[in-house]
């Protein structure tokens, strides 16, 4: 492989981004939002930023944009820049439509994108296949055919995962072989009734064990079949979670997976759950991912790529555990409670599926279904029902013990060979380093961040969420 030229002096990160129109799918996410965040933070003379949306729960894309600015993640920038918050735009349309749904007058909006983002995807493991399909491949295709269009693009990334491949153990930055083909998947999904397509999914999306690696897989496959006439790369992050630095320490948004775990354990639901303690637990900070998406499509147009490259984004170079992850908790959740604890958050993780099983029985199951019998008949209202938390406890667990069970090696010399192009000025800026993080204080952050910006618990109950804690 020929090296890669490093970066002369003035072609830095917020240069390249300066003047240029993005579009951005999956804008309201967790890492859209961070990624926005970013671009309007560190590229001040960034291009106007078009956000695809649809309607949601009676809501217009317009609504919607402004509900976006509002987001806690902009906070400093509406105080030290709201101009910025101006460049953001809608494009109204739906991942799920022919066409992403989008109007004439939006793509005539859309003339003078050079960057496109795609990271819409549907997040459910347990997803109807026909669904998956629809937003995680179709929707790519869809996608791609728009950019077609547009004159002036240089770069499309993908937004993937690292485990769109789980039944490798060592995952190298390629598109491996599709376990099926995307033309036959397509038909399928067509014309077999959707029970009967339910019945055999298991069965057809094997060694995948869910409907969102397969479709994830799928849809990198159908990216590197589909021939393009501008660069394209994948970006595969591991296990993302709360911020390390940007905007805020700790700032996390979402309750998928890890962040699921600490809610639930400092709300004192969860007493167990299974992992295996001295597996790599391959956690990365938002804000390390966002910042390395940000120099992947930067290189993605100066190379001017003729083939997909992939970039996998994991922190194999500064590796944490489940068993670092379990402590951080026990140390910080008694430390920073979250308010309203229902019991003392204890428990511990263990390794043996079926052990867990019966733990969870015990120690889930059994007393938050007792609890709820009580609180009904003192005529107790809550927001949610104790037995419906402890199904989704269940939910969580069995998809966390996935990942906490197994250990991937994700090589990522792609993302080291980004890193070490970059300038020492935009290295002061977008931080790709995992080496950069210090895994006790980012524990400690995400438990904060948990209580802040998650469930907006506020500071000045944060004794009296101790004092009910320790009674």
């Amino acid at each position: 492989m020929v090296a890669r030229p490093r970066s002369p002096c003035g072609a830095l990160l917020p240069q390249f981004y300066a003047g240029r129109d993005i579009f951005i799918t999956g804008a309201t996410g967790f890492m859209g939002k961070v990624l926005i965040e970013r671009l309007l933070s560190t590229c001040p003379d960034v291009g106007r930023i078009h956000l695809l949306m649809r309607s949601k729960k009676g809501h217009t894309p317009e609504k919607r944009l402004l509900q976006l600015k509002q987001s806690q993640v902009f906070d400093i920038i509406r105080q030290q820049n709201p101009s910025q918050l101006d460049k953001l735009l809608v494009i109204e349309g739906d991942v799920a439509q022919p066409g992403l749904g989008i109007a004439t007058e939006y793509l005539k909006q859309l003339q003078e994108v050079s960057i496109v983002f795609h990271s819409a995807a549907t997040l459910k493991f347990d997803e109807a296949l026909s669904a998956a399909v629809d937003q995680n491949v179709l929707s790519v295709l869809r996608l791609m055919d728009i950019c077609d269009t547009l004159p002036n693009l240089q770069a499309f990334v993908h937004v993937s995962t690292a485990y769109s491949n789980p039944e490798r153990y060592v995952v190298d930055e390629k598109v491996y072989p599709s376990p099926v083909s995307l033309s036959r998947l397509l038909a399928l999904v067509d014309v077999v009734p959707a029970p009967m397509l339910a019945s055999i999914t298991p069965q057809y999306i094997k060694p995948k064990p869910n409907t969102y690696t397969f479709t994830k897989a799928m849809a990198e496959e159908a990216i590197r079949s589909r021939a393009s006439s501008y660069p394209v790369a994948i970006f595969r992050p591991t296990i993302v979670i709360s911020s390390l630095k940007n905007p805020y320490p700790g700032w996390i948004e979402n309750l998928n997976g890890p962040s699921g775990i600490v809610v639930a354990a400092g709300k004192g639901l969860l007493h167990v759950f299974c992992r295996k303690p001295d597996a790599k637990a391959d956690l990365i900070p938002v804000d390390i991912a966002i910042d390395t998406l940000l120099a992947v499509a930067w290189e993605t147009a100066v190379d001017k790529l003729s083939d997909v490259r992939v970039y996998n984004c994991s922190t194999i170079e500064n590796p944490t555990t489940w068993r670092d992850f379990e402590t951080g908790l026990k140390v910080y959740l008694p430390e920073y409670p979250l308010d309203g604890c229902l019991w003392y958050p204890s428990g511990s993780g263990v390794e043996n599926r079926y052990l867990h099983k019966i733990l969870e029985f015990f120690l889930h199951t059994v007393p938050l279904h007792v609890a709820e019998y009580i609180i009904r008949a003192l005529g107790v209202k809550m927001k949610m029902s104790l037995i419906t938390a402890e199904q989704r406890l269940r939910a969580m667990s069995d998809v966390l013990a996935f990942f906490a069970l197994r250990e991937w090696q994700f090589k990522n010399d792609n993302v080291q060979k980004l890193r070490a192009r970059l300038t020492p000025s935009d290295a002061a800026i977008y931080n790709l380093d995992p080496k950069t993080i210090d895994w006790n204080e980012q524990y400690k952050n995400f438990v904060k961040g948990t209580r802040k910006f998650l469930l907006k618990e506020k500071d000045e109950d944060a004794e009296e969420a101790k004092r009910h804690l320790n009674r």
